[in-house]
């Protein structure tokens, strides 16, 4: 393996890093996605702050993980972003009612109502978490797009990426991309329910209409992911050789699982630790530890599909217009001077991840209470 090779297989891992902190964090989606659901105000409030101590560093990690493939592998971001705008334009709006909701909620004068506002958070909740799940369902999936580098030489029409007139569109009505994004979805239900029994000291009724959400969308979640695994590893994915010819592979995703098998068990290991959160706190009288299992079983599983969709001479952004142009990490990569400039940059990451730790056991040093929220202190 040459240097290059080795610091794009470096920066594929935190990519694929990124994108697991990111679908753990979604539970911020997830929560908002309950809230037009829960009648007491009370509740609901409570809801609301315990999510939006949180809803930043998702919005932040999700700006870092775009940020980290625009400089490590440019190629996709101009093709995806420049090209499935529309796809991306609906994810950015609602991410951006998401924080205007959190700014004035609870402000003075707020002429539109908090129910306007716990609206928005549930646009946002319901439609973020699908339309990722969509974005990233086109990592295994394909999209319709063609990349032609040599016309950047063209004066008239620099434009290396088409898309589909849809620009984006059409993967939100692809079933496997849907089937994707609503297994996000009650992923991170499920998880917002686990760190409400662990974050919220409400009421027994409170406490019991969580456990009720756990089983519920624990349950869900559990039938649409044992789809999605087996549509995935049944799936006829890409292969490309030394010379970068890409050629049709049955069962492509399972033999990656075969071939890397440390990552199968690393697999497999993720989906018990969510499985275990949930039975445990369902059947448990008084269990709250339940989000931090799943929520290191959610990112071993994210982490390990992300590697196999770039790893094992495989394309993570298949065309499905010329398999030929679809993306690897070998042909969409930066400069080698580029990736060892920002490998040495990288190393300030296990920093910025334990000052995100120590802000986060801050927060919720303790639980938030009816009280806290009848006070007149800050709340959202």
């Amino acid at each position: 393996m040459t240097h290059l090779e080795l610091v794009q297989n470096y920066w594929w891992l935190l990519i694929a890093v990124l994108g697991a902190l990111l679908v753990f964090l979604l539970m911020v989606q997830g929560g908002q996605s309950m809230l037009l659901s829960t009648p007491s105000k009370i509740d609901r409030t409570m809801m609301v702050n315990s999510l939006g101590r949180k809803w930043e560093l998702t919005f932040t990690t999700l700006v870092v993980f775009g940020g980290a493939f625009f400089a490590s592998f440019p190629l996709f971001y101009s093709t995806s972003f420049g090209g499935a705008y529309w796809l991306w334009m609906l994810i950015l709006f609602s991410f951006v009612i998401q924080a205007v909701s959190y700014e004035f909620r609870s402000k003075p004068g707020n002429i539109f109502g908090r129910t306007t506002y716990d609206t928005c958070l549930f646009i946002n909740g319901c439609v973020g978490c699908i339309l990722l799940g969509v974005a990233v369902g086109m990592m295994f999936f394909g999209a319709e797009f063609t990349v032609i580098k040599s016309n950047l030489l063209n004066v008239n029409a620099p434009v290396i990426s088409q898309w589909a007139d849809s620009h984006g569109l059409e993967a939100i009505f692809y079933w496997p991309n849907l089937l994707l994004g609503v297994t996000v979805l009650f992923l991170a239900r499920t998880q917002a329910s686990l760190y409400f029994l662990n974050n919220i000291a409400g009421d027994e009724t409170f406490f019991n209409t969580n456990k009720k959400r756990v089983l519920l969308n624990g349950v869900t979640f559990a039938l649409f992911f044992v789809v999605f695994a087996v549509v995935l590893l049944t799936w006829s994915g890409f292969s490309y050789d030394a010379a970068g010819e890409v050629s049709v592979v049955k069962f492509k995703y399972f033999f990656n699982l075969v071939d890397m098998w440390w990552l199968g068990i690393l697999f497999l290991a993720g989906v018990v630790m969510v499985l275990y959160a949930i039975i445990r706190s369902v059947v448990a009288k008084h269990w709250t530890k339940g989000i931090w299992w799943s929520g290191i079983g959610t990112v071993m599983v994210v982490l390990v599909l992300l590697c196999i969709a770039g790893y094992n001479n495989t394309p993570y952004y298949p065309s499905l217009v010329d398999p030929q142009m679809s993306l690897t990490i070998r042909n969409s990569s930066s400069s080698e001077f580029t990736l060892n400039v920002m490998s040495v940059v990288s190393f300030v990451i296990p920093i910025v991840l334990a000052y995100i730790v120590y802000v986060w056991r801050k927060m919720d040093n303790k639980p938030i209470t009816p009280a806290e929220m009848e006070s007149k202190d800050h709340k959202y």
